[in-house]
């Protein structure tokens, strides 16, 4: 591209050179001959005047008073009849210039210059015209190039930019060049850059989230399994089996939501449901994990309560909140259900050290961790309760105490009692 520029900026230049160069040419030639030939004629007339009054005054006529008197530099032939020709100067060779005059007594002058004065004169011409178009030239060039790099460099930037993103880099240049056509191409691909970027943070995302989220409901169905291939008993094989199914059911539940949550994260499908059974539920399932780790897990507060939300949701985040507690906490973990305006809450805290102070804001974010976990589970139980339009919040950091808000649906104050349950 860059040649192209350049060729085809020096082809215009020289043909505007051509063009006005030889017209310029032309024009001077017949300028400087036509310069030559009045100067000529107007040097015979001088010449022939003075011959006119010396012969009137009866003074004599000769080529040095001639020479003297009129300056003449060139050559020239004073013919008076009755008498012998005079001659100035020397004779030029070659082609001439002549200009001729007569007097009022008959006597002719000749004046003659060489047409070698007139080429020299050209030439020089010539050579100054020469000298401007080679300046021309070189200014164009100069100014092709400047140009060539001004459009190719851009361009080259933006190939590599598409190379970049095609792979698998999708940073964002935000370089401009101050050509609107290619300006224009540049926001274009940012703007690909931009969704590009936001598309694999979510794939990311999703498969991170996935991972988390899917490891414990596939532990706890393969403990199941494991209980089913060693049990002989008909009917425990088949409490094992309903409880794996249900687990399965769990399992798909999880996948449905994680696939829901990364098309659009606002999606919810809230609906009223039993707040005690999804509890029970949690507690049943974790209590073996309890029992190995040599700790207990515990429930309390109202019950009868219905909330609103999801109950895979909330099964999903008390499963991360109990968790949390199992991994990083102490002693026994408790699960307190309560009322507060028309919100339904349950708490969640153990008797272990507490969240770190300098963790305490920043908990609930993606890849914070006071250990060497993922610091995947807060984050994405905040983005499920959140879906469904409840929170997730840290009330008290030592001990740990974690609250999940969720709307409140009231059948009647008969069905809330507070009574201890283990």
């Amino acid at each position: 591209m860059r040649r192209r520029l350049i060729n085809s900026t020096l082809a215009v230049v020289l043909v505007v050179i051509a063009v006005f160069g030889v017209s310029l040419v032309i024009v001077e030639t017949r300028t400087v001959s036509s310069s030559a030939q009045a100067s000529v004629d107007s040097e015979a007339l001088r010449l022939v005047s003075i011959v006119d009054s010396r012969l009137f005054g009866g003074e004599p006529v000769n080529p040095d008073i001639l020479a003297e008197q009129s300056g003449a530099k060139r050559y020239a032939l004073i013919e008076i009849p009755g008498r012998a020709p005079i001659e100035i100067g020397e004779k030029p060779e070659g082609s001439v210039i002549r200009g001729a005059a007569t007097g009022e007594r008959g006597e002719t002058v000749t004046v003659e210059e060489s047409r070698s004065t007139i080429t020299s004169e050209v030439g020089r011409t010539l050579l100054i015209i020469c000298a401007v178009a080679l300046l021309a030239v070189i200014a164009a060039v100069l100014l092709a190039v400047r140009q060539a790099n001004r459009l190719a460099s851009p361009l080259t930037d933006l190939a590599e930019t598409a190379e970049r993103l095609g792979s698998g880099d999708p940073r964002p240049r935000h370089k401009r060049y101050g050509v609107p056509e290619l300006d224009r191409v540049a926001d274009v691909l940012d703007s690909s850059a931009e969704r590009i970027a936001r598309m694999l943070t979510a794939e990311r995302r999703l498969a991170a989230d996935a991972s988390h989220q899917l490891r414990t409901p596939l532990t706890a169905l393969s403990m199941r399994l494991e209980e089913v291939a060693l049990a002989d008993d008909l009917d425990t094989v088949k409490e094992e089996a309903t409880i794996a199914l249900t687990q399965v059911e769990r399992l798909t539940d999880v996948v449905q939501r994680l696939l829901t949550n990364s098309r659009d994260p606002r999606t919810g499908s809230a609906v009223a449901f039993d707040l005690d059974e999804v509890v029970k539920q949690q507690i049943e399932e974790w209590r073996p994990a309890y029992r190995s780790a040599g700790r207990a897990i515990v429930h309390s507060g109202k019950q009868g309560m219905r909330a609103v939300g999801t109950p895979g949701a909330v099964a999903q985040v008390l499963a991360a909140l109990i968790e949390n507690s199992l991994m990083h906490g102490g002693g026994t973990v408790a699960l307190r259900t309560r009322v507060t305006g028309n919100q339904s809450v349950i708490e969640v805290t153990d008797e272990g050290p507490g969240v770190p102070a300098d963790l305490g804001a920043r908990i609930f974010e993606r890849a914070v961790s006071g250990r060497s976990s993922t610091g995947i589970g807060l984050a994405v139980a905040r983005d499920l309760a959140e879906a469904d339009g409840g929170r997730l919040e840290l009330l008290q950091q030592h001990p740990p105490v974690f609250a999940l808000f969720l709307g409140r649906e009231v059948r009647g104050r008969s069905e809330e009692r507070e009574r201890p349950v283990r």
